[in-house]
C-alpha cells in the first residue's frame, strides 16, 4: 500500500496528514445543499461510506456548521484509512528538505526560504509537478476535485502545503506549557493539536469596550486537532465566540459540535 516513512520523516509526516485531514474532513463531511426537488444522478463513487455519510448530512438541520454524522463506525475508520493513504502518496512526493523542515532547520538555511509562506506561484507550481499520478486520480475520483488539472487542485492543495509549512517552522508558541495531550473537543490523543484563541484576537479592542471579559481573560487559549479547531470557527464567527462561546465547556453546549465531534472522534490512523 503506502510507501514507509523513515523514522527521521514520521513527526512531520503527522503533521502533514494532520493539515490534510482538515479540508478532506470538511468535503467530505460538510453540510450539502439540498437541490430543489432534484436528487444528483451518476454520483461518483468515493470512499466507502463518504457517499452515506453525505446523503445523512443532506437531512441535518440548521445553519452552515450542522453536522449529522453517520453512526457507523466502519465510515470513521475507510475515511481514516484514505487520508492516511493520500496523505502518504503526497508526503512522499514533497522534496526531502520539506519532509525533514523544522524551525531550526529553516532559519539556519536560506535556501529554504523560497518556501516561506505565502507560497510563490513557480514554486507552488513546483511541488505540484512532483504529485504522483495515482494521488491525482483519487483526488478526481474521491469528489474531492472535479478534474486533476481544474485549478481547484491548487485550491486544495496551496492551504494544506503553507498549514503545513507554518507549522514546521514556526518557534515553540508561548503558550506551550498549557498543551494537553488530548483535543479538548475530540479528545483524540493520536492528532497534532494547535491553540485555539477562545476570545479571537480580531475582537479584543470591542470585548473590552463592551464589557464581556476582563483583560486577564483574552489570552484564553484551548488546544484543539485542526479538524475541530476548523469546525469551530465555521460553526460561528469570532464575535459570537467571543461572546457565547469564550470556553470548551460552552462550545460542547452546542448540539452541532457534539454531533461533529462524536463522528471526527472515531477518525484514527493505523499505527505503522
Amino acid at each position: 500500500m503506502a510507501d514507509i516513512i523513515p523514522e527521521d520523516e514520521q513527526s512531520n509526516y503527522e503533521t502533514f496528514r494532520d493539515c490534510l485531514s482538515e479540508p478532506v474532513l470538511r468535503i467530505l463531511a460538510a453540510p450539502v445543499e439540498r437541490p430543489k426537488k432534484k436528487r444528483r444522478e451518476h454520483r461518483k463513487k468515493s470512499v466507502k461510506g463518504t457517499n452515506s455519510l453525505k446523503e445523512e448530512l443532506e437531512d441535518g438541520k440548521g445553519g452552515d456548521g450542522d453536522v449529522k454524522p453517520s453512526n457507523a463506525t466502519t465510515d470513521a475508520e475507510d475515511m481514516s484509512d484514505f487520508i492516511d493513504y493520500l496523505s502518504t502518496q503526497l508526503f512522499t512526493s514533497l522534496p526531502p528538505s520539506l519532509r525533514t523542515l523544522t524551525h531550526p532547520i529553516y532559519k539556519s538555511s536560506p535556501p529554504l526560504q523560497i518556501y516561506t509562506p505565502p507560497l510563490p506561484s513557480t514554486t507552488l507550481s513546483t511541488l505540484l509537478s512532483h504529485l504522483p499520478p495515482s494521488a491525482l486520480d483519487n483526488l478526481s475520483s474521491y469528489a474531492l476535485l472535479p478534474a486533476a488539472d481544474d485549478p481547484s487542485l491548487r485550491n486544495l492543495l496551496l492551504p494544506v502545503y503553507e498549514s503545513y509549512i507554518s507549522v514546521c517552522i514556526a518557534p515553540p508558541p508561548i503558550w506551550s506549557s498549557t498543551r494537553t495531550e488530548a483535543c479538548e473537543l475530540c479528545l483524540r490523543e493520536w492528532v497534532p493539536t494547535t491553540y485555539h484563541h477562545l476570545i479571537p484576537r480580531s475582537t479584543h479592542a470591542r470585548v473590552l469596550k463592551r464589557g464581556w471579559h476582563t483583560e486577564d481573560r483574552l489570552g484564553s487559549v484551548a488546544w484543539l486537532c485542526r479538524a475541530c479547531h476548523s469546525f469551530v470557527h465555521r460553526v460561528a464567527g469570532n464575535e459570537e465566540l467571543a461572546r457565547s462561546y469564550y470556553t470548551v465547556e460552552l462550545l460542547e453546549e452546542r448540539e452541532d459540535v457534539r454531533a461533529w465531534v462524536k463522528w471526527v472522534g472515531r477518525v484514527r490512523w493505523r499505527k505503522r
